[in-house]
């Protein structure tokens, strides 16, 4: 996505938000290399049930390998025609791609300013572009931060429909094995965004 510079004083709490909306987009992006695989390994949750994903995302990092974290992915995500888990909004709402989602989708980014990168030629209702742009909203990426009323109605419009089925996907997927603690991260973090956004409109 092109992003602007824009640095706001962010919350601390929305900062560690929009890091876990990065992480996330950047797992689901392409396969990690051993940085990211390095970096993953030395994560630390609580007691919480997303703390608890954390920590077992953790471990499966820490015993991961690049090579086979890339053939992993590529079963998941390209595989021969398609990989085994198709990750659009449009796929999970409608059963087919570039469907209505993602018309609602690309209105919504250009009231926002966001465009999708030159080198990106995916849709992008794609579950990674989706964790990255709720990750510049929160803090102003895209040229100022999103309120959360906004935040909140982007979440409901374009992730909280589908998002949650689509890690709990991931974590089945029979080709899983750091994805799905992926996939456990992702859905425990998308039940508390959608309970605190749901506390915020009461």
């Amino acid at each position: 996505m092109n992003v602007a510079t824009a640095q706001p004083d962010i919350l601390e709490e929305d900062r560690l938000r929009a890091d876990l909306y990065n992480y996330l987009g950047l797992m689901l992006v392409g396969p990690p290399d051993q940085m990211l695989l390095d970096q993953s390994a030395g994560l630390t949750g609580d007691g919480t049930d997303l703390g608890q994903a954390i920590q077992g995302l953790a471990r499966v990092a820490n015993v991961s390998k690049p090579k086979a974290v890339q053939t992993e992915f590529n079963a998941l995500f390209i595989g021969l025609g398609r990989g085994e888990l198709l990750p659009y909004a449009s796929y999970y709402l409608t059963g087919f791609l570039n469907e209505k989602p993602l018309a609602n989708l690309r209105a919504t980014m250009a009231t926002f300013g966001i465009e999708r990168s030159g080198d990106v030629f995916e849709p992008e209702d794609n579950i990674a572009s989706l964790m990255e742009m709720m990750a510049g909203m929160i803090v102003g990426r895209f040229g100022r931060v999103a309120t959360v009323q906004e935040q909140r109605t982007f979440f409901n419009a374009h992730i909280a429909n589908w998002a949650k089925l689509y890690f709990e996907d991931l974590q089945a997927a029979k080709s899983s094995v750091l994805y799905a603690s992926v996939g456990a991260v992702g859905a425990a973090f998308m039940d508390i965004e959608r309970e605190a956004f749901r506390m915020t409109a009461s």
